[in-house]
């Protein structure tokens, strides 16, 4: 083979090997991309927060309300991000006298006008529709400081609907906050809340 005729094969064969490549690559771009980053989006108007704290005549009962929420997640490493903020000084349970008394003596609203929860990893698998069972540990900013988190949650999903539902407690004794008892009345040192979100889910950018 001539020198000029070894050099053209040199040159054909890279070109060949695209020609080769090319239905691959074809294939590869068809598809589906990863999910990478989602993000949740809450709707306060369809969302609510009620708590309930045992005592020795009766339990007191009480709602809080959800300010604002985006929640960002990736259901491959299980990264979350995002907050939800409440507003604290909207607490109430219905007695005025006791709403004063729990907003000047325990929430401390007047100094700390917000309660936010910032997600930091999501636990469990989160199908793309349907029912799941998953955790979202983060971390709560109350009366100025944070604390660990663990929200055991149960999630539907419908297209780009989610609603979601969550039960846990919060010992807010422990946590450094007042105590409310008095000498007969007595109350639990946690207080049991519940959680019902809804909101719209978006792809990650």
């Amino acid at each position: 083979m001539s020198p000029s005729a070894s050099g053209l094969e040199k040159f054909r064969r890279p070109h060949r090997a695209a020609l080769w490549l090319a239905p691959f690559l074809a294939i590869l771009s068809a598809l589906p991309a990863s999910a990478g980053e989602e993000t949740l989006v809450l709707d306060p108007a369809r969302s609510s927060l009620a708590f309930v704290l045992g005592g020795t005549a009766h339990d007191v009962e009480g709602t809080l309300a959800l300010e604002a929420g985006t929640i960002t997640f990736d259901r491959a490493t299980g990264a979350a991000g995002g907050e939800i903020t409440i507003d604290a000084a909207k607490t109430a349970t219905g007695s005025e006298g006791r709403d004063e008394k729990m907003h000047a003596e325990v929430l401390l609203s007047a100094k700390f006008p917000r309660i936010v929860f910032r997600p930091q990893k999501l636990e469990g698998q989160l199908a793309p529709s349907g029912k799941s069972r998953i955790g979202l540990r983060g971390k709560v900013g109350l009366v100025g400081v944070e604390h660990e988190l663990l929200l055991p949650a149960e999630v539907e999903i419908a297209g780009d609907e989610v609603v979601a539902t969550s039960t846990f407690k919060i010992p807010f004794v422990a946590w450094g906050l007042h105590d409310p008892s008095v000498f007969v009345l007595r109350v639990d040192k946690e207080v049991v809340v519940t959680l019902r979100i809804e909101g719209k889910l978006a792809a990650g950018r």
